[in-house]
């Protein structure tokens, strides 16, 4: 094998291994890959993922790792960069900012209540078969409003996710260009997702409400083809990632009976007298909080990113040419032992906002716009699944590694609950 290309068989067998052992070995900030013609580097000190991330973009910006994702995504905001990038991510961010200020607390915590329900009349199930559609379901109400997708609906979309993700994960480095009938198989298979999300979300673009997230990327008057593609984007970033988290909050709540009731008396203490979770007192529920950070840390949906040198630019000291090309692993960041104790245990003491290893949604400017609304929706179910229900058993036990795929894919989690018998609230405790 060429030495242009000598990282890429570990790095194909198993991602997440891969920029570990490679980060926590390090002894710079930046550590060379043989993974092509082009100079990669992996960066192993967090002091430098701000200075990437907040270059400008002439400077450093989305390069060619980022732009194999157009054959999913299109021309959305995730591929684009300069005016169009920052005028679609402004309508994005005020909109989602005004949604988590007034109506979706209410909106998301009653979608959860319903899951929650359901979960305790089957009393055992699989985490991410249940998350995924429960995530989807959130996405749905904040892209289109209430009730715009089918049950029908639902159940494609969910199929055309499964239709490209690994293909799309594989793609980001390939050691040869797929042999001819490989292409046109995943060709085909591409273009059928692809066309089952279009179809439903047109579907759903006639039901949408007026407060919804569609209705205010229509003031961009984009065209059909961009609308289609930003509200892909959207969709697939806003389901994927909340999804494959929420699974793993639900597992750590089911093997945390201490932290899962302690995290129900916080519920009882941020809801008034009818039980609704009120959102101006959702910043007095710092515990639930701390319990999705820390989920977050350990299973990082996005568990890694890139950027590229749009011309040359110098790093600690290091001189980088046009055309390199910085991966920056969460994975990797959220246990290293340099920068975390004892990483590998969940923990919701850790102080993960002081911590400039810790990136679960990239840094800077141009970090995850959807990064308030993901962390909402995660503090709720958090809430609402501890105030509802009683976890009572999990398994397996450690918590099984994940499949690095476009996020962190749980495998099989059997979970057991039952309806909540006591209000566990601070009184009723001592």
């Amino acid at each position: 094998m060429i030495p242009w290309f000598g990282d890429l068989p570990a790095f194909r067998r198993d991602p997440l291994d891969f920029f570990l052992a490679r980060g926590t070995a390090a002894k710079g900030p930046f550590v060379k890959l043989a993974m092509g013609l082009a100079p990669v580097y992996l960066v192993t000190d967090p002091a430098y993922i701000k200075p990437i991330m907040k270059a400008g973009e002439d400077t450093i910006d989305k390069g060619r790792l980022i732009q194999k994702l157009r054959d999913v995504i299109g021309q959305s905001s995730m591929v684009l960069s300069g005016d169009r990038h920052r005028e679609r991510r402004a309508v994005i961010h005020q909109q989602l900012a005004r949604g988590v200020s007034t109506t979706y607390v209410r909106q998301l915590s009653a979608i959860i209540r319903h899951h929650a329900a359901l979960l305790a009349r089957e009393q055992v199930f699989d985490a991410h078969a249940t998350t995924a559609p429960l995530a989807l379901r959130m996405t749905s109400m904040i892209l289109f409003g209430s009730r715009a997708l089918t049950p029908g609906d639902e159940n494609m979309l969910v199929e055309a996710v499964h239709m490209v993700e690994d293909d799309l994960a594989a793609s980001m480095f390939k050691l040869a260009p797929d042999l001819p009938w490989v292409r046109r198989r995943k060709t085909r298979r591409l273009d059928e997702g692809r066309r089952m999300m279009s179809m439903v979300i047109n579907r759903a673009r006639s039901k949408a409400a007026e407060s919804s997230l569609l209705r205010a990327l229509q003031t961009l008057n984009l065209s059909d083809e961009e609308l289609n593609d930003e509200i892909l984007l959207l969709f697939l970033a806003g389901h994927h990632t909340s999804g494959t988290a929420a699974a793993w909050l639900l597992y750590h709540l089911a093997v945390n009976e201490n932290l899962c009731d302690a995290i129900a008396r916080e519920a009882h203490s941020v809801s008034d007298d009818t039980g609704e979770i009120r959102p101006d007192q959702l910043r007095n529920a710092p515990l639930s909080l701390a319990a999705v950070r820390e989920t977050l840390r350990l299973y990082p949906s996005a568990y890694w990113l890139s950027r590229e040198a749009k011309q040359p630019v110098e790093l600690a000291n290091i001189k980088f040419k046009r055309g390199t090309s910085f991966l920056m692993s969460a994975w990797h960041m959220h246990r290293d032992p340099r920068y975390w104790d004892r990483p590998d245990e969940f923990d919701i003491s850790r102080a993960h906002m002081k911590n400039p290893a810790y990136i679960p949604f990239g840094a800077g400017p141009r970090a995850c716009v959807g990064m308030g609304v993901g962390l909402l929706e995660l503090q709720l179910l958090a809430l609402e699944m501890a105030a509802s229900l009683e976890f009572r058993d999990a398994t397996p036990f450690p918590a099984p590694r994940p499949k690095p795929s476009v996020t962190l894919i749980p495998p099989q989690i059997r979970i057991e609950v039952g309806l909540r018998q006591t209000v566990l609230t601070a009184a009723a405790v001592a």
